[in-house]
């Protein structure tokens, strides 16, 4: 176990240097960041200045050595919209975002696997049919007009509900958290809902494919013949081995939340990374930017690592040491 770890770990600090190179040289075509900084009537000695503070007359490697350098000690440079540490903006936005796909992330799981196991054992019952029905819908419509029609219904013509921005806050330490209000909860959860739909539909539809797959095979059969409850063939035997592949599915759709909670963000107007990294976009930061792309990918690659932890946890196969052959 440990070898896998550590193991793993230097694929992902190679990952991540790979990453850091892409990031950093395609967002060195967006633009230059000084024309967006200054107005028309900024003089050339002050652009030229401008320049050699933020280090963009250097060469390209050696701005790209610096920005490691400076990321593995936790500075990702200035923004050269507000002018403020990228760092300092991001710990400003990121409980925002990672308290959306947590929430998101619960109820697709908690929605989406008992959707997909009853839908897998009782696939000819009206509850399934109906279940199928609306997981296409999921599917099918794009993030931004879900969230639409959410703040049609429960925000305009209900009444019920906000529609935009964060409220509530309560400061713990240094984290800002909705959780522990019903103001904070009413703001975050059309677009947690909005977030968590197309996941929860894609849960649902693995979990009964695997769910029909594995009680077809052998030993399923096998243990009918043993007269085991049908209770415990379905959720002792089946259920366990259906979680493995689907593990890897949610691992990767929490990584997608991460990741893509952008659209969802811009509609409800949260004040999270989503919004950060559209003003980033407009005014060509590449700062933020660069930042933005390497926290996604840390956020995969620590995901993944958690993903194949859990694998030993789920099936024993992976547990039993293979032997090694004597020569």
């Amino acid at each position: 176990m440990l070898d896998f770890i550590v193991q793993r770990l230097l694929q992902a600090i190679f990952v991540m240097l790979v990453v850091s190179l892409i990031s950093f040289s395609l967002f060195q075509f967006v633009g230059d960041p000084v024309n967006n900084m200054f107005g028309p009537d900024a003089t050339l000695e002050q652009r030229a200045a401008a320049r050699e503070t933020l280090g963009l007359n250097d060469p390209v490697p050696v701005q790209f050595v610096r920005w490691v350098g400076n990321a593995v000690q936790g500075e990702f440079g200035q923004s050269y919209r507000m002018g403020r540490p990228v760092a300092q903006l991001i710990a400003e936005r990121l409980p925002a975002t990672l308290e959306l796909v947590f929430l998101s992330a619960i109820i697709a799981v908690a929605v989406g696997v008992p959707m997909g196991v009853y839908t897998g054992l009782k696939r000819h019952s009206w509850l399934s049919k109906v279940f199928l029905t609306v997981s296409l819908v999921g599917i099918s419509l794009p993030t931004f007009l879900i969230g639409i029609l959410l703040i049609l219904i429960f925000g305009v013509q209900l009444g019920w509900l906000p529609t935009f921005g964060r409220g509530g806050l309560v400061r713990v330490g240094n984290w800002e958290t909705s959780f522990l209000t019903a103001r904070g909860w009413s703001h975050i959860i059309l677009p947690a809902i909005t977030l968590a739909l197309f996941q929860l539909t894609l849960i649902m539809r693995l979990v009964r494919a695997e769910m029909l797959e594995v009680l077809r095979t052998e030993y399923i059969k096998f243990a009918r013949a043993r007269g085991l409850r049908e209770r415990s063939i379905n959720f002792g035997h089946a259920l366990k081995n259906t979680l493995v592949p689907v593990i890897t599915i949610m691992g990767l759709q929490i990584g997608a939340l991460l990741a893509f909670s952008i659209i969802t963000e811009t509609v409800f107007q949260w004040p999270g990374m989503g919004l950060l990294i559209i003003q980033a976009i407009n005014f060509g930061d590449i700062p933020i930017m660069s930042s933005y792309l390497v926290l996604v990918a840390l956020f995969f690659v620590i995901i993944n690592l958690v993903v194949d932890l859990l694998y030993y946890v789920v099936d024993p196969r992976l547990r039993i040491e293979r032997p090694t052959s004597a020569k």
